[in-house]
């Protein structure tokens, strides 16, 4: 069984607080509003802090009151599915798909969320590293009726594939950062030319950099309207694991999240101890 980290405990308790805020403005409104978490999971985790068994987001979504509409829960792992379905048990509103969520979201899924259906859906896109394609992205925010959250896993790609020498990376991540991102754009962003004593050097750029540019491409690109501040979540020696990111067509769906954010960086220091997440977001984040 998967043991959580401290950040990713504090993620499950952020979209948990929002999905509570979400339910009831959709229930308020009539519409038939879904959850859809894209890498779910086998539903239980054990606390790497406690050593105790917590729900994942799946489980946290099903005791949201007043409750989601429908739920769909998808992993490429057909274990933990396995697990998860045992979970859910006879609920016929909760869905589970094993297999790529790349296809599923974009086959099963987004169709039954649909605009003029009076449909709307909260969705939580956590890969593990840079797993999740741009299309998925791009067509959640084409839909209109997606509030997103989404991990932007800068670890993973520092390791793999934004390298001071960008010429070592092999061509098969150099080829999942252009699926993620939806084209090779990225390069210009993360390295600049930049003129030294010895002449032009190209220079690796900052990950606030990297994350702001993502943060302008889900709207001037995918259409979301609002986007909010990253959460910068990091480990026990304060480096970012990766940042969370959120995109809607609302602007108080934006201004609810932060707020949840900001109550979380204050309680940092304070509540979680020596893994503590709280810190200043990245200069000029939007």
């Amino acid at each position: 069984m998967t043991k959580f980290d401290i950040w990713t405990e504090l993620k499950l308790e952020i979209v948990r607080d929002y999905a509570k805020e979400y339910s009831k403005i959709l229930k308020a409104n009539h519409f038939h509003h879904v959850y859809i978490d894209a890498f779910a999971g086998p539903g239980l985790h054990i606390s790497k802090l406690s050593g105790e068994f917590i729900q994942g987001s799946p489980l946290n979504a099903l005791l949201i009151d007043p409750p989601f509409k429908e739920f769909f829960f998808i992993d490429i792992d057909s274990e933990k599915t396995d697990h998860l379905r045992r979970l859910v048990g006879a609920r016929k509103n909760a869905h589970v798909f094993p297999g790529d969520c790349n296809t599923v979201l974009m086959r099963d899924v987004f169709p039954q969320v649909r605009w003029e259906d009076r449909r709307r859906g909260l969705c939580l896109l956590d890969p593990y590293g840079v797993h999740m394609e741009w299309k998925v992205v791009a067509e959640a925010g084409k839909l209109k009726t997606i509030d997103m959250f989404l991990n932007f896993p800068v670890m993973d790609m520092n390791r793999n594939s934004l390298w001071r020498q960008p010429e070592k990376v092999r061509p098969s991540d150099v080829h999942r950062l252009n699926s993620f991102w939806g084209d090779d754009s990225w390069r210009k962003i993360v390295y600049r030319t930049e003129q030294t004593l010895f002449g032009p050097e190209e220079e690796k750029q900052e990950n606030a950099v990297v994350v702001n540019a993502f943060c302008r491409r889900l709207k001037d690109v995918a259409g979301f309207k609002y986007v909010a501040r990253p959460l910068p979540m990091r480990n026990s020696r304060r480096a970012v694991v990766y940042y969370l990111l959120f995109a809607s067509q609302k602007l108080v769906a934006k201004n609810i999240l932060e707020y949840i954010f900001q109550k979380y960086e204050k309680r940092g220091m304070r509540e979680w101890p020596s893994q503590a997440l709280s810190g200043p977001n990245p200069p000029g984040t939007p």
